[in-house]
């Protein structure tokens, strides 16, 4: 028996990972304890998606535990020992916005939660790969700082930056900037989780997430950029754009193209290894092209409200470049680009409206 766990397991990543591996042969165990709706309401719940996991994977278990409860979390380890040979974890408070509400909470899931996962793994499991989903905001605003140009649609890196070609790399430094509490959470566990490989020999490796996004999106107003844009258009439910003129740009990435990335690091692990990981220059958009893409796709037009006030911290251009990933497991492609992706997130919406 070859066993993954996956923590956020009803999530948009951590429910792709579910069936990827699953279909992969593996017996999956899920943990989620459904705090998205406590994090955004009832109508972010990821219930929906736990019954549909538990409905058709004959392979998957479903755990409801606290990512934050050592005694929990070691239960669940110490039960399955070193059948377990891969850990993804997915759970977080996942809104830089949200965090401002309740810092302690946005710590303790995302810093204290990842610790009691790493623990748990090296004492039970040593010998697995750790798969940690972190963020670009573990660069806070530093990408502001980069010389911008502004175009009719979007807000683009000037042609002779270093970034302008690929988009930025990972070594862009993560202090000296403005995070957001949850960006700084973050950071948190994403040294963590290099340092468990580093210095105790795990195979542990980071991926600093753009935006992550697919039709199995529990989308809310703080989270979930393209599947609130599409709800709201699908919906008629008014839309604000926060800030520059509604031109940031910010590069997609599917969650199968994601959880593809994770297998390929499964079957070649490295230690304390950390990835740049978004759609980059094959899957990037502003606001106001996604608005466009999304009224085309449902037929509808969406109402929206452009306000002068930014999101603290926000980045005004964000686009991955994921060659190092790509250097280590060239045999990794892209299924999904951006239409593609937008027009499965945005019927799926249109079909879930219409039960």
């Amino acid at each position: 028996m070859t066993v993954a766990i996956v923590t956020g397991s009803a999530g948009l990543i951590g429910s792709e990972t579910c069936k990827f591996l699953h279909e992969k042969g593996m017996d999956v165990v899920g943990i989620d304890n459904d705090m998205r709706a406590y994090f955004f309401g009832a109508e972010s719940s990821t219930g929906w998606m736990r019954r549909q996991l538990e409905g058709s994977l004959k392979r998957y278990k479903h755990v409801e535990a606290d990512i934050r409860s050592q005694e929990a979390i070691e239960k669940i380890f110490r039960e399955l020992g070193k059948t377990v040979s891969l850990v993804v974890h997915t759970a977080a408070q996942p809104s830089h916005d949200w965090a401002a509400r309740e810092p302690i909470t946005d710590f303790t899931v995302n810093a204290n939660g990842t610790l009691v996962m790493l623990e748990a793994t090296r004492k039970f499991c040593p010998d697995a790969v750790f798969v940690f989903t972190s963020t670009n905001k573990v660069y806070g605003d530093a990408p502001n700082e980069l010389p911008l140009v502004e175009k009719p649609l979007r807000w683009e890196v000037d042609p002779t930056h270093p970034y302008a070609e690929h988009g930025i790399d990972e070594n862009l430094r993560i202090d000296q900037s403005k995070h957001s509490l949850f960006g700084a959470s973050k950071v948190a566990a994403d040294v963590l989780a290099q340092e468990y490989g580093r210095y105790f020999g795990m195979k542990t490796a980071t991926f600093r997430g753009g935006c992550l996004t697919g039709p199995a999106h529990s989308g809310a107003e703080l989270h979930g950029f393209l599947a609130w844009l599409a709800k709201c258009t699908v919906t008629g439910k008014p839309y604000t754009i926060f800030g520059y003129k509604g031109k940031q740009v910010r590069d997609n990435i599917h969650s199968y193209d994601l959880v593809n990335a994770f297998w390929h690091f499964y079957e070649k692990p490295r230690s304390g290894v950390v990835y740049n990981m978004g759609g980059s220059r094959h899957a990037n958009i502003s606001m106001l092209e996604a608005i466009a893409m999304c009224e085309e796709f449902s037929g509808k037009k969406l109402t929206y409200t452009l306000s002068d006030q930014a999101r603290s911290g926000d980045h005004i251009w964000y686009v991955s470049d994921v060659r190092r990933f790509q250097k280590d497991y060239p045999g990794w492609k892209y299924k999904y680009d951006m239409r593609t992706t937008l027009k499965e997130i945005v019927e799926a919406t249109m079909e879930r409206n219409r039960k």
